[in-house]
């Protein structure tokens, strides 16, 4: 795998850490201003949205894994990253979810999210 590609799903599994989602100085390094997600509802969430609801998740044991990662790069600062999704719960079913992202190369240097949507699988 390309250390592009090494680089971007190490931050895509950073968003999966509780620490991470609970720390707006953390989510700020991650996901740009402008982010937009669709989430699995069909529902178009803003940076403000996604932030204030990732801050409210309660720890409740939610682990989440990712597999099958693939990168496209659509322009040198642009990249589009599809992965599968595992998440599990201690008292339920695992959810699984085919998954895409779209970084960019930001002009400080770092690369943010911008765009994300999930589509459950099964």
């Amino acid at each position: 795998m390309s250390d592009l590609a090494e680089h971007l799903q190490s931050l895509e599994q950073r968003l999966f850490e509780p620490g991470v989602r609970a720390s707006v100085t953390a989510l700020e390094s991650l996901l740009s201003p402008e982010f937009r997600e669709i989430g699995a509802s069909g529902r178009l969430y803003g940076y403000r949205d996604i932030v204030a609801g990732l801050l409210a998740e309660p720890p409740d044991g939610t682990t989440r894994t990712l597999t099958d990662f693939e990168l496209l790069l659509l322009a040198s600062d642009l990249a589009l990253v599809t992965y599968r999704a595992m998440r599990t719960v201690p008292a339920g079913p695992p959810v699984s979810s085919l998954r895409s992202s779209i970084w960019r190369h930001d002009a400080d240097g770092q690369w943010r999210m911008v765009f994300h949507q999930g589509t459950l699988t099964g």
